[in-house]
């Protein structure tokens, strides 16, 4: 976890429940919390112009999100939804900026975490301008199994679907589909139970 939920609660944060596919917060709106996901997973996406999603992110269990709009006071960019059942912490705005001051540590771990997410775009920013579909998700596959700490072949099953692998990639199922088969033909990943491994 990114904050202690002790501390949190200990500084007037509340547990808000999300059932599957609830809206956390809709894009355009006004930032009022710092937000910490007790359990569950969320995806924070945007949809494009032709109705199609992208995601940019799905974190869950421990992980915070959008916790840079604590600093500022500009509008939501993207939608935040529950793709599972899930139990949220929120700590009003003006509440985390004084439990941060009162411990930088906290703060630094916060921005170890956000430094992090942003290593990943720029990770992946420049080979998502090309075409190839194997590579955009060949990065994704290997930054999210680096991220776990796996390093064997095979070692991982990545834990998304491939829907959602789609729309993290900004890809088209169909093409996800295709490209995971070439992928296991070329002996790149493992697919054992409908599963994905790298």
């Amino acid at each position: 976890m990114i904050i202690c939920e002790n501390l949190l609660f200990s500084h007037g944060a509340e547990l808000q429940n999300y059932d599957s596919g609830d809206f956390i917060f809709e894009e355009g709106t006004t930032p009022k919390y710092y937000l910490q996901i007790k359990t569950g997973t969320v995806k924070l996406n945007s949809f494009i112009e032709d109705g199609r999603e992208f995601i940019h992110g799905i974190p869950f269990d421990g992980h915070c999100f959008a916790e840079t709009y604590v600093f500022q006071n500009k509008k939501y960019a993207v939608n935040a939804i529950a793709i599972t059942d899930c139990e949220i912490i929120r700590l009003e705005k003006k509440r985390i900026v004084q439990l941060l001051i009162k411990n930088p540590e906290l703060f630094l771990n916060m921005y170890s975490y956000t430094a992090d997410r942003m290593h990943y775009r720029y990770v992946i920013a420049a080979p998502f301008s090309f075409q190839d579909p194997l590579t955009k998700l060949s990065l994704i596959m290997n930054h999210i199994k680096n991220n776990f700490g796996f390093i064997e072949k095979f070692s991982f099953a990545i834990p998304y679907t491939r829907q959602q692998l789609a729309s993290l990639t900004g890809m088209r199922i169909e093409t996800v589909i295709r490209a995971i088969k070439k992928m296991e033909q070329q002996n790149i990943v493992k697919i054992a139970n409908s599963k994905i491994y790298i």
